[in-house]
């Protein structure tokens, strides 16, 4: 079943049911006062306003292209397509099979960034390889959010949290930026991006946040775009409600920087505030680690103007 299959099966369906509840609550007023030979042509209409009404909600995606919530995400490089066969090998054939036990027959989900979702059956299952082949596209491929996360790196495990956290709240560029009080200078990359992969497999986007390199405070303030506000988390800034500032700001592309564990010095702090695309905030009345305060802070950003914001 193709998606514009299960599109016009969905429509189907819920005007059938919408139809009934439309015609059910007019019956009693329309026998009253209305000729018989005028109600069919009313509960027509009913029916064409169930039907065209259901088709903007499904269109929208409100209905249309659920969320898997059942099959287990793997993350694939390869492109994506209706009926294609795709051979696994490595360690994700190795977690299919000898850890999650998989056979032939058996269902998951695949996604590489760029070609939505889509539910895949296992064809061939053999010791050091698996051979899936694609059967329905479960959900189209969606633009990811425009938001930028500047962070000064931390230690291994830290970082790891920190990096997960970040991919779970919907961030699109991972940028580690080096400050006076920051903890560590070399970055795995491929340690963090494994935990991008992971991490996106688990919260069920479809688009990869980007990993780049480490760059210096003064780095990152030089390349900035100024059209695009960059919301400095500030330790020292005075107390106050960070939502009015966050949504008077009518752009869909932002960024957020977040200090060392030892907080910015002073020297950075005066440097930042001379820049007029960087605005301070509060995070609250409390000091916040910094893997701690990243999550914070991509929650005000997400309910007030990200993809959480219902306004």
């Amino acid at each position: 079943m193709t998606c514009y299959d299960e599109f016009v099966q969905e429509q189907n369906h819920l005007a059938f049911c919408l139809f009934p509840l439309l015609s059910h609550k007019a019956e009693k007023t329309l026998y009253s006062f209305i000729d018989y030979s005028s109600i069919d042509i009313i509960f027509s209409f009913c029916y064409i306003f169930s039907f065209i009404f259901v088709t903007i909600i499904v269109s929208s995606g409100t209905i249309f292209m659920r969320m898997n919530y059942k099959l287990k995400r793997l993350f694939i490089r390869q492109p994506l397509a209706l009926n294609k066969e795709i051979t696994i090998e490595g360690p994700q054939a190795s977690y299919l099979v000898r850890v999650l036990r998989m056979q032939e027959g058996a269902e998951i989900l695949l996604f590489n960034g760029q070609d939505g979702e889509w539910l895949a059956k296992l064809v061939t299952v053999g010791k050091k390889f698996v051979v899936v082949q694609l059967t329905y596209q479960e959900r189209l491929q969606t633009a990811h959010t425009n938001l930028i996360y500047c962070f000064a790196p931390l230690k291994n495990a830290r970082l790891d949290y920190m990096v997960q956290k970040a991919v779970e709240m919907g961030v699109s560029v991972l940028q580690p930026v080096v400050t006076h009080h920051t903890q560590v200078t070399r970055i795995n990359m491929a340690r963090m991006k494994a935990n991008v992969i992971e991490a996106s497999e688990q919260c069920g986007i479809l688009s990869l946040p980007e990993c780049v390199p480490a760059v210096s405070l003064a780095e990152l303030l030089a390349r900035w775009d100024q059209t695009r506000p960059l919301f400095f988390c500030d330790e020292a800034h005075k107390l106050n409600n960070p939502f009015p500032i966050l949504r008077e700001q009518e752009i869909t592309a932002s960024g957020v920087l977040i200090g060392p564990e030892g907080g910015f010095s002073e020297e950075e702090r005066s440097f930042l505030k001379k820049h007029s695309f960087v605005i301070p905030i509060s995070l609250g009345p409390r000091i916040l680690r910094a893997d701690t305060a990243a999550v914070a802070a991509l929650a005000l950003l997400n309910a007030s103007m990200g993809d959480w914001s219902i306004d």
